[in-house]
């Protein structure tokens, strides 16, 4: 093994030999005894070698944490070397430190060093900003970085930059901005205060005040220092620090709609980063009003946002880097949001978008693209079907656009086998958005192929989880009773690979299972059920309506309503789990806020008369269906008032039963209270005034 003096003139011939070159990085990650001496020299530098030119301390530590920076930005192997030589806490000793305080060059290093390595951390630890990174230990990655990404780091990141003007307080604000993850984290940094003011915040409150963040905020006093600063640094004549500024602005202070004027001027500024992070500002914004007043979207600020993102993705001359912040600005805007996503596509966005992803994704030589292919393009590519998957996620014409229009069916299921899986990810998604139509299932996906494509990624044992999961959700799509290919997945071992997502340590993909087997189920033949259930097992499912995860009890319900909704399904439920397992899983279910369990009686209302005694037989289940009529929600009144009905209906002699359960009283408050003829929700005129008259 190569011994490696740590001295500068080594540093800086290591630094341009990793740089860009990911084998160099992995060889260096290896070398685990360096890498522990390379983050102790920001603390100790070694001392310099005769021979060597002579240089400062700081030279030493300054060239060090640029080779670090470089490590932090590669693989799993490189970012986990660096972990376990808790470089994090190196780098944060080393800014405390009283000899970086007379230094600005190390301090700018060492600030910089440290936003590269709390971005690469939060990339990790998520949620995701922007594209996938490629994780084989995925699990002891999350597990390793999440210990190492506290509030902790941010508020100490705040401590070294506060007095300072310089290039160190400019990476801060980019630390802050790529490292805020969650709402603790936002409640640490806007809640922070320097030491001087923190002390005079406490002198001038009085006992009973407690003031949250949001009032910090409007008031600009009593903290919401960051948040003033960063007024202050978007109003600055630097646009660098304009830009740093409004991405960090956006995600520590998403709802200050009293900013939103300001940010909107910058979007007209001559400098397109500048524009690109204003609009990503706003775009947050426009988000975070509508969470809390909902259906009051600013159309003007979201119209203003779609023109700049279609400006940059129509240019042919634009950066790519730029190109790829707008594809997730607009992603940003519209997911999950309908009205926006159709405003997008009239707009020519998807358009643009098509035309981009189609002109950087040659479909001759799918193999080859990756020889030579610059890491933007992949990232380009990724960031571009991210966004056509969320705009075409709801609309039926904007699917059929995408599919038909633009025809980007081949490139997307050509994406499935890149090696990218952020582009894997995001080809999944597309198809997830497109298999929600009953249409474009029929023609354009299983014609082409594609269906099929991504069930084999589906089965893929070896594949990334987060694309297992993805395509696990176009798979739910593509089981449905009018999709051609539910008979083809079946019997190409369809539920041997949902048992076996099924025994999976993490619950998004546990309920996905379950949703496909739902889908799987609906109006499904006697032998698909019979096939289905020999898999899920009985047991199994009795487990699943009692589990303490309330998604993962949903779907158990509607996995059982789905099994009874015929004659042929509901003997075979009451033949193979036996009366007392069934009134045992009803009742749980009466008791949990699911609704499906009523849904389920419904269905044993319309059964057979032995069938219909399950519930007579069994008190807790009256007892149940009672609570639910006197407190639960009307999706589950309707349901619930529909199967007395029929049971009233096939033999009016159980109206006895219902009165002594105390039913009659409580069907004659509902009318009272709500009326008794309604087409829709619980007012409809369920129960004939017949029965409630007398006994």
């Amino acid at each position: 093994m190569t011994v490696r003096t740590i001295t500068i003139s080594s540093l800086k011939q290591l630094k341009n030999a990793v740089i860009g070159n990911p084998s160099a990085k992995l060889s260096l990650a290896r070398d685990t005894a360096f890498v522990h001496s390379l983050v102790s020299c920001l603390n100790y530098p070694a001392p310099t070698v005769v021979g060597e030119p002579q240089g400062s301390q700081d030279d030493i530590r300054i060239e060090a944490v640029h080779v670090i920076s470089s490590l932090a930005y590669g693989s799993e192997t490189t970012l986990s070397s660096l972990l376990r030589a808790n470089t994090h806490q190196e780098i944060v000793r080393a800014l405390a430190n009283p000899f970086t305080v007379d230094s600005p060059l190390l301090k700018a290093a060492l600030a910089r060093g440290l936003r590269v390595l709390a971005s690469a951390i939060a990339d990790v630890v998520g949620p995701s900003y922007g594209p996938v990174r490629t994780w084989v230990q995925w699990v002891e990655m999350l597990d390793t970085t999440r210990s190492a990404h506290t509030p902790y780091h941010l508020t100490f990141a705040l401590e070294t930059a506060h007095e300072d003007s310089s290039q160190a307080a400019l990476a801060i604000t980019q630390l802050i901005g790529a490292a805020v993850r969650n709402g603790t984290h936002r409640s640490a940094v806007i809640e922070w205060l320097p030491p001087n003011e923190r002390q005079r915040e406490i002198k001038s409150r009085r006992g009973w005040e407690k003031h949250d963040a949001v009032h910090a905020a409007a008031t600009g006093r009593h903290g919401a220092w960051v948040l003033r600063h960063l007024i202050a640094m978007i109003q600055s004549k630097n646009l660098k620090v304009q830009e740093a500024a409004f991405y960090t602005f956006q995600l520590i202070n998403a709802a200050a709609v009293p900013a939103l004027q300001l940010v909107l001027s910058y979007t007209k500024n001559r400098m397109t980063n500048v524009q690109l992070a204003a609009s990503s500002c706003i775009t947050h914004i426009i988000r975070a009003q509508a969470v809390d007043h909902p259906g009051s979207v600013d159309q003007m600020a979201a119209l203003t946002v779609i023109h700049v993102v279609n400006r940059i993705l129509e240019s042919q001359s634009e950066q790519t880097q730029n190109q790829i912040k707008a594809c997730y600005t607009i992603y940003s805007l519209v997911r999950d949001e309908k009205d926006l996503s159709i405003k997008t596509a009239e707009r020519g966005v998807l358009a643009s978008l098509a035309s981009l992803v189609k002109s950087i994704t040659p479909l001759d030589n799918a193999s080859d693209w990756e020889i030579d292919e610059p890491e933007y393009t992949v990232l380009l590519r990724e960031a571009a079907l991210k966004a056509i998957a969320a705009i075409s996620l709801f609309d039926k014409p904007i699917k059929r656009e995408v599919a038909d229009t633009h025809g980007l069916i081949p490139v997307i299921q050509a994406c499935l086998t890149q090696k990218s899986v952020g582009v894997r990810c995001s080809a999944c998604h597309c198809l997830r958005s497109l298999s929600r139509d009953a249409a474009v299932i029929r023609t354009n996906i299983t014609d082409s192929g594609a269906g099929m494509a991504i069930y084999g990624i589906f089965k893929k044992e070896d594949e990334d989880v987060r694309v297992t999961a993805i395509a696990l959700s176009t798979v739910c799509n593509l089981v449905n009773e009018f999709s051609p290919l539910r008979r083809v997945m079946l019997e190409d071992g369809l539920l041997p690979r949902l048992m076996q997502l099924l025994s999976m340590d993490n619950q998004e993909i546990r309920v996905g299972v379950l949703w496909a087997i739902k889908n799987l189920l609906v109006k499904s033949i006697l032998a698909t059920k019979e096939m289905t259930m020999s898999h899920l097992g009985w047991s199994r499912l009795e487990g699943l309506t009692n589990d303490p995860d309330p998604d993962v009890q949903e779907q158990a319900f509607a996995i059982l309503r789905n099994l009874t909704e015929d004659e042929a399904g509901l003997d075979l439920v009451f033949s193979s789990m036996g009366e007392e397992v069934l009134s045992g899983c009803l009742a749980a279910g009466l008791d949990s806020p699911q609704e499906l369990a009523t849904h389920v009686l419904g269905h044993i209302a319309n059964g057979s008369h032995s069938q219909q005694n399950l519930i007579f037989t069994h008190p807790h289940i009256l007892d149940g269906m009672y609570r639910c009529l006197e407190d639960a929600r009307p999706g589950t009144r309707v349901p619930l008032v529909a199967c007395l009905l029929t049971l009233l209906g096939t033999d009016p002699g159980r109206k006895r039963d219902f009165a002594d359960a105390g039913f009659l009283t409580t069907l004659r408050h509902l009318c009272e209270r709500t009326g008794s003829v309604q087409k829709n929700g619980t007012r409809r005129a369920l129960i004939p005034q017949t029965f409630l008259k007398g006994e």
